[in-house]
């Protein structure tokens, strides 16, 4: 199948043949069509299979046909979690719009806020944004919805683990209720599908692959170390493989920037990104790696999606994820599009459980390796079981005890049931007794409190 079959204009063809894009990936092949007839979709992929193209090339198709936008408002949006995967987004819009008279713009936060609310001015058919920088732009109006046709939620899984389904909900309460919904995520989780059910209506649902699967072009293996031995181990494998451009992870932003200085201390030039990183540092240090200026790119997993870098080679785990499901969008920024990549784990005995849940998540065992000099002091065990993980059965609900008129609760027998004991009066009970107890602790009662026992002295 050519893309020339999915219904595209010839100025759309044109641009995808100029950037070398002759077939349509599976998932392009069925989200365009879906897209194409106005209805509202559902998608699953893993990243690398060319999400971004399948819904942005046929909401360029849909609003090339439309009206103008008006002044401050906009026809389509598209909600990214991260600044990186919003400005990848833009730069994809861009260049497949090239030749249509449509606009686009991108917003996000960590920059000056101006320049965005001048842009919009004029309206823009087609915005990029995260949240938070879009509900900001909405309270000083510099953004209008009652014009938009079309929402992506794109790496919609992304947003919901990054905390973002508030921003999510109150800009789904500003946006018409007749629109075009459009949902791409790595996984249909949970909660994924309890935010469809609010968004999108008898939607197209497309998988093109296994839940968590990692891409059969990546190759996998696990280096067993000591944890002090890794960076001296990073460092051989980039000089002894001659290694031009690798995207090594991080679990923290001080653990990055300690293994950028180790690297550059070892004669390899590399930066680090990270959410400590000011937006200008983190869109330079991306740039370099992808022009070959530096060879090692170091991140935290703020970067774990939405980088796209043609023909990454490798990728290294320098330090597991606490959680299996992101191992898969690590290593998924290398074989993309068709080509190979290879993705390298560093593992100390203190992440084997981390390791086990990455091999039962994806159900394979990944191969290992050791390297003389730097094998483990503290053996990494050889895990055997890849079995799923059983989702966890929900408990049964306790049936509430409710109060009957004769005082006895459903579900006790009235048989031998021991009636409760009668209270013994006080005499708090009855006005009229004397307050006595002050007496027997010496002190003065209640109606001598506070004055002295004894003759006053003025008798």
């Amino acid at each position: 199948m050519s893309f020339d079959t999915l219904g595209l204009s010839p100025t759309i063809i044109a641009n995808l043949q100029r950037q070398n894009y002759q077939k349509p990936t599976p998932i392009q092949e069925q989200a365009i069509p879906a897209v194409l007839s106005g209805q509202d979709v559902m998608a699953a992929a893993q990243t690398g299979t060319g999400k971004t193209a399948g819904f942005t090339l046929p909401i360029l198709e849909r609003l090339a046909k439309g009206e103008r936008v008006k002044s401050n408002h906009i026809r389509a949006l598209i909600l990214t979690p991260t600044r990186e995967l919003a400005a990848q987004v833009g730069d994809s819009v861009q260049t497949y719009s090239e030749g249509l008279s449509l606009s686009s713009a991108v917003v996000f936060g960590g920059v000056k806020i101006n320049p965005q609310m001048m842009r919009l001015r004029k309206g823009v058919d087609i915005l990029v944004a995260t949240p938070g920088r879009l509900l900001d732009l909405h309270q000083q109006n510099a953004v209008k919805f009652s014009q938009v046709e079309v929402l992506v939620l794109d790496e919609a899984d992304r947003m919901l683990d990054m905390g973002f389904i508030r921003d999510i909900n109150k800009i789904l309460d500003l946006l018409p209720k007749k629109r075009q919904n459009l949902l791409f995520s790595a996984t249909f989780s949970e909660d994924i599908k309890a935010l469809a059910k609010k968004l999108v209506r008898n939607p197209v649902e497309i998988s093109v692959n296994p839940a968590n699967a990692t891409a059969v072009t990546v190759e996998q293996w696990v280096y067993p170390t000591d944890k002090n031995k890794k960076p001296k181990l990073l460092s051989y494998l980039i000089g002894h493989h001659n290694w031009q451009q690798v995207l090594i992870f991080c679990k923290t932003k001080h653990g990055a920037n300690r293994l950028t200085r180790h690297l550059e201390a070892d004669g390899i030039s590399a930066l680090a990104i990270h959410g400590n990183k000011s937006q200008g540092a983190r869109t330079k240090a991306l740039a370099q790696f992808k022009e070959g200026k530096i060879r090692a790119l170091v991140a935290t997993d703020i970067a774990a999606r939405g980088l796209d870098i043609d023909q990454l080679p490798q990728v290294v785990n320098f330090e597991l994820p606490h959680v299996a499901e992101d191992y898969v969008h690590r290593i998924g920024r290398t074989g993309r599009a068709g080509s190979t990549g290879q993705a390298i784990s560093l593992v100390c005995a203190d992440e084997f459980k981390l390791l086990v849940a990455i091999e039962r998540l994806s159900q394979k065992l990944i191969p290992r390796q050791e390297i003389e000099g730097f094998e483990a002091s503290n053996p990494v065990p050889k895990s055997h079981d890849v079995r799923p993980f059983k989702a966890k059965k929900p408990k049964k609900p306790k049936t509430p005890k409710v109060e009957h008129q004769d005082g006895q609760r459903s579900g006790e027998v009235a048989q031998g049931h021991k009636p409760p004991a009668k209270k013994r009066p006080t005499r708090s009970d009855n006005p009229y007794a004397k307050n006595t107890s002050n007496r027997r602790r010496g002190k003065p009662t209640g109606g001598n409190r506070g004055k002295p026992i004894g003759k006053s002295l003025n008798k």
